[in-house]
């Protein structure tokens, strides 16, 4: 029976945790690249709260890897899906649901300003709430090869998967309880990502 209790000693909760939280946060995060309708960035600030919480070794580290990772393999497969749209004479629906996405004038910015700044505008607009369909939309009409556009999006998922496991840190500094934690990110989360929107309605109005 010692070999029993050994593998029940192993096997604790945390480590159940890990085992289907990282897949999980991976799947959710690439499909949150391809269907930009799921909030990715409030995910990762969440699994950063739960891993801040945690007492294994290099939680932050995976989740970090697992959500730069996903993020760039999704947008990896949006911008070729989008090329291959831009190459068909019906076009495809995953070009359309980009189009639906990047307003005249958001366009217009995006390709002004990839013009003028190339891969550094990229690199940036993951960090923009709804920046990122937009410039990749300038990207296609570019026509940037796929190569290009992958090595200004690795730095952008990078900067991206920073920024939102800092403000998971946060949170989960702030509390001691790793719901409250997760509360407060997904709030700010969601506060920085309709803060813009409502300043560009402010001043229209004003």
């Amino acid at each position: 029976m010692s070999w029993i209790a050994a593998a029940t000693a192993t096997t604790s909760p945390e480590s159940a945790q890990q085992a289907i939280g990282y897949p999980t946060l991976f799947l959710l995060v690439l499909f949150g690249a391809l269907v930009p309708v799921i909030p990715t960035g409030a995910l990762v600030s969440s699994a950063a709260v739960v891993a801040f919480h945690q007492t294994a070794p290099f939680a932050m580290a995976l989740v970090f890897v697992t959500a730069s990772l996903a993020a760039f393999l999704g947008d990896v497969a949006l911008y070729w899906l989008g090329r291959r749209g831009m190459g068909s004479k019906n076009g495809s629906r995953w070009l359309e649901a980009i189009r639906r996405r990047a307003p005249e004038e958001r366009l217009a910015q995006a390709q002004a300003k990839l013009a003028d700044h190339g891969v550094a505008v990229l690199v940036l607009s993951r960090l923009v709430p709804a920046g990122r369909i937009p410039v990749m939309l300038a990207c296609l009409m570019a026509e940037w090869p796929i190569r290009r556009f992958a090595r200004g999006n690795a730095p952008a998922c990078l900067a991206w998967a920073v920024t939102y496991q800092l403000i998971g840190i946060l949170g989960g500094s702030l509390f001691p309880e790793p719901w409250e934690g997760v509360v407060a990110a997904v709030v700010l989360t969601v506060v920085i990502s309709v803060a813009p929107s409502l300043w560009r309605r402010v001043r229209a109005a004003s």
